[in-house]
């Protein structure tokens, strides 16, 4: 099944179900009102939605529209819990060599991941307003799962029951704070602004082949201000999902409509391009002794897409534009 969701005047918008090949949608409501609420109730609500999928793929949903993604929300506009991790080894690698710092322990064997925020989450086509280009920003493609509740000491190989649904993320950054954040022992805050999504969130079955092993084999096309910029491949994931949801789960339960995300899709192939600024930045630094391509500016725009061998882009696209945030004195009142 593929979902997507409508901002309303509720905080989690209104449920779509989207035709396999984007091209229609038809409101979940009553099965669902919400994707949240779809997955908190999932086993007694999916085969109904699943049924209404298959009748909007066959034709036979008569109130079915058109589907515009330009105008959807995040598919969850606000989760219980968003938890990223780093299970690219090549993107760590790179950025240790670049900086000459120490290896993280154990960082082939047990996942890196942060806690972000997941109060404000942006939908595939909302501007992303920052307050300052010096901040350093930066786009980050990854690919995500939504998960069910999850209980504590869950194995790797039972977590991947619990995943009810893939994602597309740009886990946009600000790289100025990142390192006084990561120095600090406590993690990051200010240098993770709010995270964006594609328009479509789709049950693993979508996938077919392209979703084994716990990993999204698909091809993550970026574009920056137009002009391509990656391609990295899914394939090359050192830490599989069913083993980021394990080590997330290690000390506590997962609620239902928590999101894992994979971190930057980082390939050893330079061929491949970069999911990120800051990983060209530190290949460049590699390569020629200093890093030559500057940050995002205000106005500048990076699209994304994840697409199999055939092109189609199941999640559809993320297609974001950067923005100058207003400044306190011009929202007025000290706030």
């Amino acid at each position: 099944m593929k979902f997507a969701t409508l901002p309303d005047d509720g905080k989690d918008g209104r449920l779509l179900l989207v035709s396999r090949d984007l091209s229609r949608a038809v409101e979940a409501a009553p099965i669902a009102r919400t994707l949240l609420d779809a997955i908190e109730r999932w086993p007694d609500v999916a085969p109904a939605l699943q049924a209404r999928y298959d009748d909007l793929n066959g034709g036979r949903v008569h109130e079915a529209r058109v589907f515009d993604p330009g105008v959807c929300a995040a598919p969850l506009p606000r989760s219980p819990q968003w938890c990223d991790g780093s299970a690219f080894l090549n993107h760590g690698r790179l950025m240790e060599q670049a900086f000459n710092t120490p290896p993280i322990p154990e960082f082939d064997t047990v996942p890196v991941m942060y806690q972000g925020a997941s109060d404000d989450f942006l939908g595939p086509s909302s501007d992303v307003p920052l307050p300052d280009e010096a901040d350093g920003i930066d786009f980050e493609g990854e690919f995500g799962v939504v998960v069910d509740r999850v209980p504590m000491g869950v194995a790797a190989a039972d977590a991947m029951k619990h995943i009810r649904l893939l994602v597309q993320i740009n886990d946009w950054s600000l790289r100025a704070f990142g390192p006084r954040e990561m120095n600090t022992g406590f993690g990051f805050l200010q240098a993770k602004p709010s995270t964006a999504f594609a328009p479509v969130a789709i049950t693993p079955d979508e996938l077919g082949h392209d979703w084994r092993d716990g990993r999204v084999h698909l091809s993550l096309q970026i574009e920056w201000n137009g002009k391509h910029f990656g391609q990295p491949h899914g394939r090359e994931m050192n830490f599989g999902f069913g083993e980021l949801i394990a080590h997330a789960a290690r000390t506590r339960s997962l609620a239902a409509g928590s999101i894992l995300g994979s971190g930057t899709v980082s390939n050893a192939d330079r061929g491949a391009g970069s999911a990120c600024i800051a990983e060209r930045r530190v290949i460049e630094m590699i390569d020629a002794g200093e890093a030559r391509t500057g940050f995002m500016r205000f106005g500048d725009r990076v699209r994304m897409a994840a697409r199999d061998e055939a092109g189609r882009a199941p999640f559809g696209a993320i297609d974001q534009r950067v923005v100058r945030a207003p400044s306190r004195a011009e929202r007025g009142n000290g706030a």
